[in-house]
């Protein structure tokens, strides 16, 4: 029942960054490879904004990201910055359509689905709760049956989060770079939230319903969030979407196996910007580490659009070599 696929010909693909900071590389070699799926493919790239936290995330950043995508080349042909109607440009802003997310957060609620969650942080991450293989907590449904009454109690002492509750049908999905793929959700996750307690919505309603919305038709994304996808396709299910095709990729890590984050100041591209005249340096190093180059050489991202294969990615994570910046 939900086995996808979606293969749409030409692809939507899209660029979804979250405005917490600077891009660094972590994120360019991801929209890189977003951007050649669907463009090798004759296909077309959505910017969307994921400025959900507006404490973390800050207009100046997404403005900035902006400016650095197209500095590298990687335009976009829809979405946001795209333009004169700054309303329309605003609407790709996740910020902006809580109006959206609240419509189908009410479907669900009608399916009898979504319930209030008062558990706190370290209720949840308590060393009795249930744990996985990797550290996450397995949400063993604490609030799921509670009375009307104790609602209503609770109600008096923490404002709630809502969570969807899932079934123990198996999702079943191909991703395009790490082949079949098989979960229980009540095994993987559990019930899981779809809207915070201080009322913003979740990444993984948001996510689904935005990419529904938008046409999207292919996303690609780090394989940190593979384990997300079942989340997501079980929405697309109980919202009778039809879901896009999923492929994954390896991460980027320094030499210790961290995985690239923005607190790498010195991978951010407007550092790197400072060192380099040009993008193709910088396009060059991603396409090598992508398995699309013999060797690091500069290249336009256009130019890698003949020649790029899928199939070369990596499936394991990508040491970044130590830059010498001079």
């Amino acid at each position: 029942m939900f086995t996808t696929q979606a293969n749409q010909t030409p692809p939507v693909g899209r660029f979804a960054p979250t405005p917490s900071g600077f891009i660094h590389l972590g994120n360019v070699f991801c929209s890189l490879l977003a951007w050649l799926y669907a463009k090798s493919a004759g296909g077309s790239i959505v910017l969307r904004i994921e400025d959900l936290d507006p404490q973390r995330c800050l207009r100046q950043n997404a403005d900035a990201l902006a400016h650095e995508l197209e500095w590298l080349g990687l335009t976009w042909d829809a979405g946001a910055y795209i333009g004169s109607d700054s309303v329309k440009s605003e609407r790709y802003f996740q910020s902006q359509r809580s109006d959206i997310y609240a419509e189908y957060f009410a479907q669900l609620e009608t399916q009898g689905l979504v319930y209030p969650c008062f558990c706190s942080r370290s209720e949840l991450h308590a060393a009795e709760a249930p744990h996985l293989s990797d550290g996450r907590v397995l949400y063993a449904g604490t609030c799921r049956d509670l009375t009307p009454a104790q609602r209503e109690a609770k109600a008096l002492v923490r404002r709630p989060a809502y969570r969807l509750q899932v079934t123990d049908v198996p999702i079943s999905f191909t991703d395009a770079h790490y082949g079949p793929q098989s979960y229980r959700l009540t095994e993987e996750s559990g019930d899981f939230i779809i809207r915070r307690s201080d009322g913003v919505y979740a990444y993984q309603l948001a996510v689904t319903i935005d990419d529904a919305l938008m046409g999207i038709t292919q996303v690609v994304r780090g394989s940190d969030l593979l384990s997300s996808t079942p989340l997501q396709l079980y929405i697309y299910h109980l919202l009778g979407f039809t879901p896009p095709s999923f492929a994954h990729i390896p991460l980027l890590t320094d030499a210790s196996g961290r995985r690239l984050s923005k607190r790498d100041g010195d991978l951010e591209i407007a550092t790197l910007r400072k060192h380099y005249d040009s993008p193709e340096p910088i396009i060059g190093l991603l396409a090598y580490l992508a398995g699309q180059l013999e060797r690091p050489e500069p290249i336009a991202a256009a130019d890698l659009l003949p020649i790029f294969d899928p199939q070369k990615i990596p499936t394991t994570n990508i040491v970044v070599p130590e830059l010498k910046l001079i």
